[in-house]
C-alpha cells in the first residue's frame, strides 16, 4: 500500500515521504495513529502545496542551523560525572546529559532522542563523540570530554 507520513516516524522515513508499506501496518497502525494518509489524488495535492512552503520555511531555517552548527562544533563540551578511585564511573553518560551539556554551553535545547552517542556508553573518563541530528539532511558531530565531578 502507498502511503504519504505526516509525521516522522523512526526506522521508518520523514514528514512528506512516499513510501511503500504493507497493507496491515498501514491501516492498523500508521493511518489510525495518524502518521501516514492513503496516497490519492487530493493527499498529493496537499503534499505538493506542504512541500512548497516547506522550501520557503527550509531557506530561512537554514541560516539557524548553520549558526547552531558553528557554536556546536567551536566548542568542546564538559561532562560531570562521579568517579570512582580507578577513573570508573558511576553509572554511564547517556545522551541525557550531553543534551544538558549542550544546553549549558551552546544555548541551543536538542531533544536527547535526536542525540546517539558514537561508540555505544560511556563508562570511564576521557574524550568521546557524539552525532547530533537536528533535521532531515542536517547532522553534526559534537565532541565531548567527560571529567570527574
Amino acid at each position: 500500500m502507498e502511503i504519504i507520513l505526516i509525521k516522522d516516524v523512526e526506522k521508518l522515513g520523514y514528514a512528506d515521504d512516499l513510501l511503500t508499506v504493507k497493507n496491515g501496518f498501514a491501516l492498523n497502525f500508521l493511518i489510525p495513529q495518524g502518521f501516514a494518509v492513503i496516497k490519492n489524488d487530493t493527499n498529493l495535492r496537499e503534499l505538493n502545496n506542504r512541500l512548497k512552503v516547506r522550501e520557503k520555511k527550509e531557506a530561512k531555517l537554514l541560516e539557524k542551523l548553520q549558526e547552531i552548527t558553528a557554536r556546536l562544533t567551536s566548542s568542546v563540551l564538559k561532562v560531570g560525572a562521579k568517579v570512582g578511585t580507578t577513573d570508573k564511573i558511576f553509572g554511564s553518560v547517556s545522551n541525557h546529559h550531553v543534551a544538558q551539556a549542550i544546553k549549558e554551553a551552546a544555548a541551543v535545547e536538542i531533544d536527547r532522542r535526536k542525540i546517539s552517542i558514537v561508540g555505544g556508553e560511556v563508562k570511564t573518563l576521557g574524550n568521546y563523540t557524539a552525532e547530533v541530528t537536528l533535521g532531515k539532511d542536517h547532522k553534526v558531530t559534537v565532541a565531548f570530554e567527560v571529567v570527574a565531578e
